[in-house]
């Protein structure tokens, strides 16, 4: 691997080291910005198109201006060049940032945008957890139901509370309750309960990121012919599911295997988790 590592800035390969972006940055100074977290497996971009619909939805939804260029196929030879001149192949994990230009305080003076690509080395394509995941619900703060809910911001406070939360109860992973009090999603993964062989998983509605691996998953769900409900996740649900795991674009499936008193199997997650291994082949 090179010593020397480098990222896009708007199209130009530039220095990781390199003083580019100004403290008066509107993601540094507000969150104003957006990002996808894109999984690399076997020199393979996964699901870019997925990732791109989602992100232009998130910048309609914040009123940024969409520039004209900022398609997959752009974007795929821009990743593609990153990651070989970082030596990042055959896996790596791409991080896609979108931010608001110009100055201003909370109202903005510029709805154009710039975007950064940095790239990280990963060991091998999607694996599947052999020690089942120990949760538990974090319920200090609740997230808020509304259109900011499902896109991915880098205004992530309440997720870094929940992410120190589970440092401090030595979990593996908490989940999220919303303002109805019912589970949304987890630190950086939607919830999957599974109950007699039937998907349940967490509307829109009810406040969750629109994963991108939730799409994958309920979309081979219904290729495989097994029923999928999106409907409210209670405790209860929990503690009557036969399994549970989460999803995510970087890690694929992993699945939980301890929820209070409750201890889950995880056929499932064997088999999603082999059907994204197919599609990496």
């Amino acid at each position: 691997m090179s010593q020397d590592q480098f990222c896009i800035l708007n199209g130009h390969l530039i220095s990781v080291y390199e003083p580019s972006v100004p403290f008066t940055n509107r993601a540094f100074r507000y969150g104003d910005a957006l990002f996808e977290s894109i999984r690399v497996c076997n020199n393979k971009i996964m699901f870019l198109k997925d990732h791109l619909t989602r992100l232009k939805l998130g910048m309609t939804v914040l009123r940024m201006n969409l520039p004209a260029d900022f398609i997959s196929e752009n974007l795929a030879e821009l990743i593609s060049g990153l990651l070989k001149k970082n030596e990042h192949l055959p896996n790596a994990r791409i991080r896609l940032t979108v931010f608001r230009n110009g100055a201003g305080y909370y109202a903005p003076e510029s709805n154009d945008i710039s975007f950064l690509i940095e790239s990280t080395p990963m060991q091998s394509p999607y694996e599947l957890n052999q020690k089942g995941l120990w949760v538990d619900i974090y319920a200090d703060i609740k997230k808020s139901i509304n259109k900011l809910s499902n896109i991915k911001s880098a205004n992530a406070l309440l997720y870094v509370m929940a992410g120190v939360a589970k440092q401090s109860m030595k979990l593996d992973e908490c989940l999220l309750i919303n303002e109805n009090g019912t589970i949304c999603e987890a630190i950086s993964s939607n919830v999957f309960v599974v109950k007699n062989g039937t998907l349940f998983t967490s509307p829109l509605t009810e406040g969750c990121v629109a994963g991108v691996m939730r799409k994958q998953i309920m979309h081979l769900a219904t290729e495989n012919k097994i029923l999928t409900f999106e409907s409210p996740l209670t405790m209860y649900t929990l503690l009557n599911g036969d399994e549970v795991f989460l999803t995510n674009s970087i890690h694929g499936v992993q699945w939980v295997g301890q929820y209070k008193d409750r201890f889950y199997t995880n056929k499932l997650s064997l088999f999603f988790h082999e059907k994204l291994l197919s599609l990496v082949k």
